[in-house]
């Protein structure tokens, strides 16, 4: 694995009551059991194997990927190599906070027989709360207001939708704009890191080349852009409305979308998602729709095209990414990871000092990357060491994990 300067930073574990990752662990995880039993008529076997995994994260410990849940055996071969052989019957707590999450949801989805054989094969257990967020009155609204981009100047709108890829549905997907194009004057402030400029110097429009670290112009190749998605419903869908614009600007030629093979963190993007989500802006109507059409068509001629690679919801950081993944990254114009979970694994879920520099935190990386990120958990890298102690002195505790500060860190 190439050099990164974790050694100087611990992992970050969840055995300490209080912490943030504690109360996931030992919150979050039992009430996310509960929703899933509650929202499906499942059968006493199935309810069973979820009382069985309620009671395991009060008291129980990490177990092997179960045989029958794995009829071909290969994920049970890449959770042994993933950490699993050394993780098995220590405490949840005890074990990296990544891991023992990613383990957690792997685990539920066998609870549910989402691996069969039997009935709810291939059943997403999260799919009522994605629809319902779609389906939401404030999503129809949103997209409607997609119909006074047009009327904005292009380097507005463009800032304008990638505030809204970056804040999600914090945002109203950034279009109800009240300072011209940049997002509410709240929202701008919170922005704890802002490489914006870096990112379109990578991505400019059609006719001009990307820049090197010199300023000169490099030679002209298609220009793709791998964006590695974070949740579904009313987060993906100013994603997908980002990179319709990226290729109808000619800032890409073409783009891969990486989704989770599988549900994840209960509300991370699958394939079935990505279709819910066209079909959605489609029903929007107006600039929504042809957005939509636009995206639609492009995966069907080959400019888009999806990956579900396994290691997307692997239990590690992208540091230990597989040789394929890493080639495509290498390929790729600029990456761009989206949300708080990619970031953990971009540049290692560790207590950073946040000063640490983003780009050294990512120097393994095998190509440009991008961070769009709203602060939803203690990991934090690339801040001056003025915004530190502002947040610090800001008298708000909570500042790194409460999804009220985002950042844009881009590494070229």
């Amino acid at each position: 694995m190439p050099a990164t300067p974790a050694e100087s930073a611990p992992v970050i574990l969840g055995d300490e009551p209080g912490s943030f990752p504690h109360g996931v662990l030992a919150e979050r995880h039992p009430a996310i059991v509960r929703q899933v039993r509650a929202a499906f008529p499942y059968g006493p076997e199935v309810r069973d194997a979820l009382d069985a995994l309620l009671a395991s994260c009060a008291d129980g410990v990490v177990e092997p990927v179960p045989a029958g849940a794995d009829p071909t055996g290969r994920d049970r071969e890449r959770w042994a190599g993933w950490g699993m052989d050394a993780y098995a019957g220590r405490s949840w707590y005890d074990v990296p906070w990544l891991w023992a999450e990613s383990h957690f949801y792997r685990r539920l989805l066998d609870a549910v027989g989402y691996f069969g054989p039997g009935v709810w094969q291939g059943v997403d257990p999260f799919r009522p709360a994605k629809l319902a967020e779609l389906d939401a009155p404030e999503t129809g609204e949103e997209l409607a207001a997609l119909d006074t981009l047009a009327d904005l100047p292009a380097e507005e709108r463009i800032r304008a939708l990638l505030h809204g890829s970056l804040w999600g549905n914090r945002a109203d997907l950034g279009f109800r704009l009240s300072e011209g194009g940049t997002g509410t004057r709240e929202q701008v402030d919170a922005l704890v890191a802002d490489d914006s400029d870096a990112l379109w110097s990578l991505l400019p429009p059609a006719g001009t080349g990307p820049t090197g670290a010199t300023g000169a112009a490099t030679p002209a190749r298609p220009r793709t852009l791998c964006l590695v998605a974070d949740n579904a419903g009313r987060e993906l869908v100013p994603d997908l409305l980002l990179v319709s614009h990226l290729l109808a600007e000619g800032r890409v030629d073409r783009a891969v979308l990486h989704l989770k093979p599988y549900p994840y963190y209960v509300s991370d993007a699958t394939p079935a998602d990505l279709l819910d989500a066209l079909r959605r802006l489609a029903a929007a109507g107006g600039t929504a729709a042809a957005y939509g059409e636009r995206l639609w068509n492009a995966l069907a001629d080959g400019r888009v095209t999806v990956r579900a690679h396994p290691f997307s919801c692997a239990p590690l950081p992208y540091a230990e990414m597989p040789d394929d993944l890493r080639a495509e990254f290498a390929a790729a114009t600029v990456t761009v990871l989206k949300g708080d979970l990619n970031y953990r694994r971009l540049v290692g879920d560790r207590w950073w000092p946040p000063t640490t520099s983003f780009a050294d935190a990512t120097g393994y990386f095998p190509g440009p990357v991008a961070a769009l990120r709203t602060l939803k958990s203690d990991v934090v890298t690339g801040l001056t060491a003025g915004t530190e102690a502002a947040l610090e002195a800001s008298g708000e505790r909570r500042w790194r994990t409460s999804g009220t500060h985002a950042l844009i860190q881009v590494r070229r």
